[in-house]
């Protein structure tokens, strides 16, 4: 009996249920899972790039952007029922119609995650700013209007999930080393790419975006050289909330019952691990942390089993950090190269 055989073979019991050590289901998936991780890990960098910015200008951990991300997944939800789709099977649509359509609820998605940044930075940090609030009282507001999000859409839509919508098959279009690429995969993680680009290119490379670097290094400067300190930081919560709803609108094409009111709290903690996995307040580092989570977790759930998943990913944050505390690029925004 060969090493992997046996390797792949043991079982080890923990706490009542099992751990399952399957060497030959993890070669075997490894490209799918590589595949198929690079997908996930997109959507968490989206929402990661959020946390990494607001954080870059305020040094706040806005831990009710996951909720911004779920307004925009029931956004597109409601887009896409708007639009005469329900629940059960998926059209045959033409490409022009289908990319219309995705368009859309794209801009719907965007535009009520970002409404809602908006409104939560004027309502839950503007005032505590103005009182000059200890840093702990904004982490509290932080949690406490995740919580306020959340019961507004359990008192809208209830306790369930909605009933999944798909536009599109996430068929296979191509393989490479016997992994399938699938359709959604591509559009996830080339827009994902092409979006992070553009705000690292409107960060670095604008007017507004040296005033946002400016902030973020040091705020009081900054409003001496003529930065508008509050729309900086209105603009910045804006951003953040447009990548979590286009990170929605691929999270419901994904995951189409993604949309439920506790739904975008795994998603959020898996996120903010990306932007710390990466570097916190660093634009690349979220890409980077958000990929790496997505592909390392798919390989730890073939490894160890599917219950075994969110494990793996906090682990790796965990040992990232044992050996660089600052994340893999730990460059801070204020900091960030031109």
């Amino acid at each position: 009996m060969s090493m992997t055989h046996e390797l792949s073979s043991l079982v080890l019991a923990q706490g009542g249920g099992w751990i399952t050590f399957d060497v030959k289901s993890f070669l075997d998936q490894f490209w799918d899972n590589t595949f198929d991780g690079l997908a996930y890990g997109s959507i968490y960098a989206l929402v990661a790039l959020g946390y990494t910015l607001v954080y870059g200008v305020l040094k706040l951990i806005n831990f009710a952007h996951s909720e911004v991300f779920i307004y925009g997944a029931y956004a597109t939800w409601f887009t896409f029922y708007g639009l005469g789709f329900r629940p059960g099977s998926t059209p045959d649509l033409p490409v022009f119609e289908l990319i219309g359509f995705l368009l859309l609820a794209l801009i719907a998605s965007m535009a009520v995650s970002g409404g809602t940044a908006v409104v939560l930075e004027r309502v839950a940090y503007r005032p505590l700013r103005k009182r000059g609030a200890p840093k702990l009282v904004f982490l509290i507001t932080a949690i406490g209007a995740s919580f306020v999000l959340q019961q507004l859409i359990f008192i809208w839509r209830g306790g369930n999930a909605e009933q999944g919508i798909r536009l599109m098959r996430n068929d296979p279009v191509f393989t490479v080393f016997g992994g399938s690429v699938t359709s959604v995969t591509i559009i996830t993680v080339v827009a994902a790419v092409v979006l992070m680009l553009a705000v690292n290119y409107f960060v670095n490379k604008t007017k507004f975006g040296r005033g946002i670097r400016a902030v973020a290094q040091d705020p009081d400067t900054a409003m001496l050289m003529g930065v508008n300190k509050e729309r900086v930081i209105t603009t910045t919560f804006l951003i953040g909330g447009l990548l979590a709803g286009a990170a929605a609108l691929f999270y419901m094409m994904k995951i189409p019952q993604g949309a439920a009111y506790q739904g975008g709290f795994l998603l959020g903690i898996k996120a903010f691990t990306a932007a710390v996995l990466g570097g916190i307040g660093n634009l690349r580092g979220a890409l980077l942390g958000g990929l790496l989570l997505g592909v390392v977790e798919n390989y730890g759930q073939s490894l160890f089993g599917g219950g075994w998943r969110d494990v793996v990913a906090f682990a790796l944050l965990v040992l990232v950090l044992m050996i660089r505390p600052t994340g893999i690029l730990g460059e801070s925004l204020g900091k960030a190269r031109v």
